[in-house]
């Protein structure tokens, strides 16, 4: 935030000095200077400000977003085609002759039409927004920004990928649905089940009460999962947000270690026989 304010206020000052040179010194190097350098902080303010706006609503975000990407394209395509003018070429019979299309395809864009086109149909079908949580080509985190040409992934680490848009297939976009976090404890054989299978409904309650803004609902026991070596393992289940999913595994383990401790019952570990003859 701090940078960007210097910044813009470092390109204000320069634009206004080019500003008064210009009106005191006809020279194009003069006005081309600072027509660049006016183009670029209203651009940079422009997007200072779409920064500051935070809605809760992702899809109203996503938009903020790709205004902010589009403007940087804008300014330059301004800067190109104002630069041209200042330099005395006719920028319209350039256009107007070899046409937009044959420009962009020779300058080998087809990847970045692509892109584009691909952004926009995104766009329109909600296929993602700002704030939810996909997963595509094996990485997992949430979109952070949504461009033009590409979308910003940051995973739990801060590591941030940058994607094409054009290659934002096979989305799995997890925000759409209520996930589950599950956790297995291992009991052993010499327990009584049926006391112990009596005492989980409330052990659960008693847990969901405690932790209900990471719970969707109460946690669920669904049964044993495993006859292990050293014991029996008991499955449980809890619905929560996506964005809590790791948060909700560590909770239960936690939740679950202290409530069978408190009913009596001890985690096993793996124990050696050693017969001397």
């Amino acid at each position: 935030m701090k940078k960007k304010i210097i910044r813009i206020a470092v390109l204000a000052v320069i634009a206004a000095v080019l500003l008064v040179l210009r009106f005191n010194i006809d020279n194009v190097f003069v006005k081309l200077f600072s027509m660049i350098f006016l183009v670029l902080f209203c651009e940079s303010l422009l997007t200072f400000v779409l920064g500051l706006i935070k809605f809760s609503n992702h899809r109203a975000q996503t938009l903020v977003t790709i205004i902010a990407s589009l403007c940087k394209y804008v300014a330059a395509i301004v800067i190109l085609c104002w630069g041209l003018s200042i330099l005395g070429v006719d920028v319209t019979g350039i256009l107007a002759s070899v046409g937009v299309l044959t420009l962009v395809v020779g300058f080998s864009a087809e990847s970045l039409i692509a892109d584009v086109i691909t952004g926009t149909f995104m766009l329109f079908e909600n296929q993602y927004n700002v704030g939810d949580i996909v997963e595509v080509g094996g990485f997992r985190g949430t979109v952070c920004e949504i461009g033009i040409r590409t979308t910003s992934i940051m995973d739990v680490g801060g590591n941030v990928k940058i994607v094409n848009n054009s290659d934002m297939k096979n989305i799995l976009n997890r925000s759409d649905r209520v996930s589950i976090a599950a956790s297995t404890i291992d009991v052993p054989y010499e327990t009584d089940f049926e006391k112990l299978e009596a005492q989980i409904p409330a052990l659960m309650e008693e847990i969901y009460q405690k932790n209900g803004e990471k719970f969707l609902a109460v946690p669920r026991y669904l049964g044993i999962q495993e006859l292990g070596a050293s014991g029996v393992t008991l499955k449980f289940v809890a619905d929560v947000k996506e964005q809590d999913i790791y948060n909700g595994v560590r909770t239960l383990n936690h939740d679950l270690l202290l409530g069978f401790k408190k009913l009596g019952v001890e985690c096993p570990f793996p124990q050696v026989d050693v017969h001397n003859k």
